[in-house]
């Protein structure tokens, strides 16, 4: 099963997408395209998504948007939890897109970087 994280919006995730169809995707292999800004992760997700990633929350967190800012997320003092749960309530905060092949995931920035999951 391939899982993509993904906002239609990101031409990064466009392309990302683009490249596993056309490239990486077997017949046999399913996959999954989550837009994740409509169906939000839940902090468990989240965290099931980071160990996945093998990085740190802040590496998944994407500190371009206006919302980093007002949220004062710049804070090294902010604690994990306090970063899953401004994900969760902040789905746009999310790097993108988000790959997930074999209990493994990768951030698609720069789209290559899914060829990973697939060697």
């Amino acid at each position: 099963m391939i899982t993509i994280y993904h906002n239609p919006r990101c031409s990064k995730s466009r392309s990302a997408c683009e490249l596993i169809a056309s490239q990486y995707k077997r017949e046999e292999e399913p996959t999954q395209i989550i837009e994740y800004l409509k169906q939000p992760l839940s902090t468990a997700q989240l965290k099931e998504l980071n160990r996945q990633l093998g990085c740190s929350v802040r590496e998944m967190i994407r500190d371009s948007e206006p919302i980093y800012k007002e949220l004062g997320l710049s804070d090294s003092t902010l604690s994990d939890a306090q970063l899953y749960e401004a994900l969760a309530a902040h789905p746009i905060l999310l790097q993108r897109p988000i790959v997930v092949r074999n209990d493994r995931a990768v951030i698609g920035r720069p789209p290559e970087n899914v060829a990973t999951l697939f060697v």
